[in-house]
Parts: structure tokens; C-alpha cells; sequence
């Protein structure tokens, strides 16, 4: 029998241990800029509903490949997060909360969730297979 993808508990769990440390840092820093003052927050090119969906997408994605399993937790998790994301701004001078970010926010985490479980399964009955 030969493993297809990830052939070893050794690199199964440093794939598991990159994404607890991605998923930390990029949440970490999602919070940072939600917290600072305009002035100081950075931008990019793209649209601000694209820069929110993007990073969003990518630290579920993240947690849900650091925490395969859980996507269930993950999933309740991410909404009051994402909601206490955005009421944190109304106690920042010169930020807003918006609900359009709250939709696109949380939509995008759970986006990413989901796309980390439909990994797993496809991964899952990929394993094992005779060759």
C-alpha cells in the first residue's frame, strides 16, 4: 500500500503545528489592525471588501486545518468574533463598525473552514489507497 499526500505522523503534525502558528499569527494580526487608528492601518490595492474576505478566508482556513475535527467549533467560534471584531472599532477614534464587514468577514471565515473540512474528506478517503 502507498499513502497519497501526507505519509507520515511526523509531517501530518507539522503541517498541524505551521497552521496553529499561521492561524495565531494572522488572527493576532486582524486584531492588531482592527485596533489601531486609521492613521495607522495599512492598505493594499485591492477593494477593502476583498482585503477583509481574503484574510478571512485564510486564517479559517488555517484554523480549520490546525484544528481538523472542529470545524463545528470553529464555525459557532467565528461568529462572535468576527461581531466583536467590528463592535471593538466603535471604541477606536476614526474607525466605524460596519455590518457589511461583519458579513464579509464571517462569511469568509467560514468559507475558509469549510474549505479545510472538504480537504479532510477528500484527503480521508484518498489515503489508503492499493496501488
Amino acid at each position: 500500500m502507498r499513502f497519497v499526500g501526507i505519509t507520515t505522523f511526523a509531517e501530518a503534525t507539522l503541517v498541524q503545528n505551521i497552521s496553529r502558528a499561521t492561524a495565531w499569527i494572522v488572527l493576532g494580526a486582524i486584531v492588531l489592525l482592527t485596533i489601531v487608528p486609521p492613521s495607522l492601518r495599512t492598505t493594499t490595492p485591492v477593494s477593502h471588501n476583498v482585503e477583509h474576505a481574503t484574510i478571512f478566508a485564510l486564517d479559517g482556513l488555517a484554523f480549520g486545518i490546525a484544528y481538523r475535527g472542529h470545524a463545528l467549533l470553529l464555525s459557532i467560534a467565528a461568529l462572535p468574533l468576527c461581531a466583536g471584531l467590528e463592535l471593538a472599532q466603535l471604541f477606536v477614534p476614526g474607525r466605524h463598525a460596519r455590518i457589511s464587514d461583519f458579513v464579509v468577514d464571517a462569511i469568509a471565515a467560514l468559507m475558509g473552514i469549510a474549505a479545510a473540512k472538504l480537504c479532510e474528506r477528500s484527503r480521508a478517503s484518498n489515503t489508503c489507497r492499493p496501488q
